[in-house]
């Protein structure tokens, strides 16, 4: 595996000057594009024609338990994901040194990550660490591991030991540099401080993913893409409709009073909130009224997949904080919109504070209303119909989201697929990964076919 790090062409070299990867000077720090990084350093193997592509548009969690089974489909994937979650050991980086949110991110690309051998395995636990939850503690056990020292390097050959250290030295270093803002570590993610120092370094978060792609040995054919590409913070905001506007992912999805602890994506006795979301929107750094709405770019390299994969699927897990925020953004309703392909939503297996009383028309109208971007600016809405952004629906077996198939017929979406479930004692009923990547396949043959047939 160390023979092939990050590829024979791959510049590092000429990153870091230094004897010494502990001793990272700010005058090393380059600024690089990500189109700089792709043209001289490195290219993607030609994709497998003979697999179906998808994307996926999820949030950092859901998702996850069926990426392992997908890849036996398909490593021609998409995952499109937001870069606004500010909670866990997230929302500390973004506090103190400010930029995207990259945990979803992170979190995804371990589990597209090789396992193939034995360092494979030693990278991705090290990548998948997180500190405990004391701060003292914590604190110590980070010094051991950027130091070289830890347990947790056994196992990884000296490439990989020396990348790896070079950024997270590089993440202490930007840290040290802001002595007024004191950085807890309590719970800290390894693969989130690489991330950053990765992120910070090259002033691209394109290139910090192609980084922990390569140093992750994620299949070549398999994308991870912000769906907003930015070097800023970004705060996600949502209107209630009663009117009340909550400001921060965590605090519409899993509020925490301000304390700093794990987010527990678990079902638990989190508060309901006082009337049901109307919209998600994105906010400034500072203000919390709708007047420091902000609207963002959307990735490029997010359109340019949805107007080519053979399969769109909107992923189960959180709707408004997970999969609306990156439908919201202008040009991604218009493109989804003019595709003939399968467009599938695949349904929650039970209620969360978002969607407590939803039916699965309710998920239906929610997904519609951030594509037509309905409650925004009027003259950037769009009016289309629900069935031509979801045409299928995947639902697992005994799932608590009623479904109201009466309603979802006068959407036009005709098309509901039960598939086997299983029981998380943390989340409830999940849908069974086996089961539903064959739905998924099953549905993609039928339509290859039909579209065969018509030709």
């Amino acid at each position: 595996m160390a023979d092939s790090l990050l590829g024979p062409s791959f510049c590092f070299s000429s990153i870091f000057t230094s004897a010494s990867p502990l001793l990272v000077k700010n005058s090393t720090k380059k600024s690089l594009s990500m189109s700089a990084f792709n043209s001289h350093c490195f290219s993607y193997s030609n994709p497998n024609p003979t697999r179906p592509s998808l994307l996926v548009f999820s949030g950092g969690t859901a998702f996850n338990g069926v990426v392992e089974e997908l890849k036996k489909l398909t490593t021609r994937v998409a995952h499109v994901l937001p870069v606004s979650d500010d909670g866990g050991s997230t929302a500390e980086i973004v506090r103190v040194l400010g930029g995207p949110a990259v945990g979803d991110i992170r979190s995804r690309c371990l589990r597209l990550s090789d396992q193939s051998s034995s360092e494979a395995l030693a990278v991705r636990k090290l990548l998948g660490h997180r500190l405990p939850l004391d701060p003292h503690q914590a604190k110590s056990e980070w010094y051991n591991i950027v130091e070289g020292e830890h347990s947790l390097w056994k196992g990884v050959s000296r490439p990989y030991r020396e990348t790896i250290r070079a950024f997270l030295a590089y993440f202490q270093n930007e840290i040290l540099r802001r002595p007024r803002e004191l950085f807890c570590f309590s719970n800290g993610s390894i693969g989130n401080f690489f991330f950053a120092g990765a992120r910070i370094f090259f002033q691209s978060l394109d290139a910090a993913i192609f980084l922990f792609s390569r140093v992750s040995d994620i299949p070549s054919e398999s994308l991870v893409l912000p769906v907003i590409s930015t070097n800023d913070r970004l705060t996600l905001g949502c209107e209630l409709s009663d009117g009340i506007v909550i400001r921060g992912q965590n605090e519409i999805s899993h509020p925490t009073n301000g304390f700093m602890e794990p987010v527990k994506k678990e079902r638990s006795s989190v508060p309901a909130l006082p009337s049901r979301i109307k919209r998600v929107f994105y906010m400034s750094s500072e203000g919390s009224n709708l007047l420091h709405e902000v609207f963002p770019t959307v990735n490029p390299a997010v359109l340019e997949q949805l107007s080519s994969v053979d399969c769109i699927v909107y992923a189960m897990g959180s709707l408004f904080t997970s999969i609306c925020p990156s439908l919201v953004l202008r040009g991604i309703g218009e493109i989804i919109s003019s595709r003939s392909c399968p467009k599938v939503l695949l349904l929650n297996g039970s209620q969360d504070r978002e969607t407590s009383g939803f039916s699965a028309s309710s998920f239906v109208n929610a997904i519609t209303d951030a594509l037509n971007r309905t409650y925004g600016d009027p003259h950037n809405s769009l009016k289309n119909s629900p069935s031509q952004y979801i045409n299928t629906l995947l639902v697992p077996k005994e799932g608590e989201i009623p479904l109201d198939i009466q309603c979802l017929a006068s959407q036009g979406i005709f098309d509901v697929v039960t598939v086997d479930s299983i029981h998380d004692p943390k989340v409830g009923i999940i849908f069974d990964p086996q089961s539903l990547i064959q739905a998924i396949a099953d549905l993609i043959g039928r339509y290859m076919s039909t579209n065969v047939t018509g030709a």
